[in-house]
């Protein structure tokens, strides 16, 4: 008993993983591409340009004193997702308000599209992973059961030998699955943000030139 034991604890992960058979292939692609999903939106979140804390001021302080082609200036300058957003504002000055809140809410929605990407994905793979794993799981489990059929004796070795690796495509197939949902919200939640506070300062442009009847 102490042999089979020791035995049991000297097999290495590799050999452990090596074991779960052929879908072992695509969770292994499922998670080189969610990684690899994952560290690209990660660090082009990381890589876009922001404003400074005293741009939106300084633009407020434009469009209050009428100064609308400087203002359109500094967003030009700026050049990042929410002086976009309000330079597609100021460019439908004059428009009924609906209009202007609508040209900026389709450039929000571009900007989110490009911040979202191929973050889609990993939400498909937060579904698809697991499921895979567990199809592993029940084929081997159907073939066990078949051996069974045709043996003429059965031990304790017959079923928990291959049952033990066949669940090992379950375990990948669940932690890739945490892996790219945890991925998935955590880049969403970044996106969210930003997008609130776009919203944000959308609304208090639109307020702003209600109030002064540009």
């Amino acid at each position: 008993m102490f042999l089979l034991i020791q035995t049991a604890a000297e097999i290495s992960y590799v050999d452990l993983l090596m074991k779960g058979g052929w879908l072992m292939i695509p969770l292994f692609i499922l998670s080189l591409i969610s990684i690899y999903i994952f560290g690209e939106r990660f660090f082009f979140l990381h890589s876009q340009k922001k404003s400074d804390s005293s741009f939106f001021e300084t633009f407020v302080k434009l469009v209050k004193e009428g100064n609308i082609s400087a203002a359109f200036t500094l967003c030009k300058s700026t050049n990042c997702s929410e002086s976009r957003i309000l330079a597609k504002g100021l460019q439908n000055l004059g428009k009924p308000l609906t209009d202007i809140r609508e040209q900026m809410e389709m450039e929000g929605k571009l900007e989110v599209y490009k911040y979202e990407g191929n973050m889609y994905f990993l939400g498909v793979i937060a579904g698809v992973a697991p499921m895979m794993g567990f199809i592993g799981t029940i084929s081997g489990v159907i073939k066990i059961f078949y051996n069974i059929s045709l043996a003429d004796n059965i031990s304790i070795s017959l079923i928990s030998g291959g049952l033990y690796e066949k669940l090992i495509t379950s375990g990948v197939g669940l932690s890739i699955g945490i892996m790219a949902y945890v991925s998935y919200h955590y880049l969403n939640h970044k996106v969210n943000k930003q997008v609130q506070d776009w919203e944000y300062k959308s609304v208090r442009f639109i307020d702003l030139i209600n109030n002064i009847k540009i």
